[in-house]
């Protein structure tokens, strides 16, 4: 895929409704602080199109980003934070709830996890959850750049065991990812390519 034009067409806040497109749309969902606003930028070549900040828990709102009026890339918000209120936790985690719920366009979910880490208990759940409701999930192993290039198979394997022994998930596509030297930029284009072509 190439990005010819991006536009941030909704912003959904708690008591928003949800909008009803008729593209299909790819989710992206991940801890708090997990790069997704990074990882954003990155896909769509743009420095500041997702706000990024070293705070976790940047996006409060689900955005639609509009890319070449034929897909929508739908950002969620991070949930894991522990400096939210678990009130606001909980708000967030029931628009994402509902989001997964009940989009018709949904295609799949590119979910993200820190390479450098095994998924935490939350991340397990949220796969989980995604098998459950019967939706693809892509894992985005991000901040692959630091770990040395020898490094990367094994944290992909711990990742991926992990999952394994942890999840109802069937073995999932997992792609290390980094925003800094944009490995992985095209394999993630690629699969959303893929969710196009799949909707026509």
């Amino acid at each position: 895929m190439i990005i010819k034009t991006v536009e941030l067409e909704t912003v959904c806040g708690i008591t928003s409704t949800l909008p009803v497109n008729a593209l299909p749309e790819v989710a992206f969902a991940g801890r708090s602080n997990a790069g997704k606003s990074s990882l954003i930028n990155c896909l769509m070549n743009r420095a500041k199109l997702a706000r990024t900040s070293s705070k976790p828990g940047k996006t409060q709102t689900i955005n639609y980003y509009n890319i070449n009026k034929e897909i929508y890339l739908v950002d969620l918000p991070g949930y894991g934070y522990a400096k939210t209120s678990r009130e606001t936790a909980q708000k967030w985690g029931r628009m994402i709830e509902k989001y997964l719920t009940t989009s018709e366009q949904l295609a799949a979910v590119f979910l993200l996890v820190d390479i450098r880490h095994e998924p935490t208990k939350q991340d397990l759940q949220m796969i989980d959850y995604l098998a459950y409701l019967g939706i693809e999930t892509v894992i985005i192993a991000t901040k692959a750049d630091k770990l040395k290039r020898s490094q990367v198979q094994h944290a992909l394997k711990v990742v991926r065991d992990s999952i394994k022994s942890n999840t109802q998930a069937d073995d999932p596509i997992i792609l290390p990812f980094s925003s800094v030297t944009k490995d992985g930029r095209e394999d993630v284009l690629d699969l959303m390519d893929q969710v196009v072509e799949n909707s026509h």
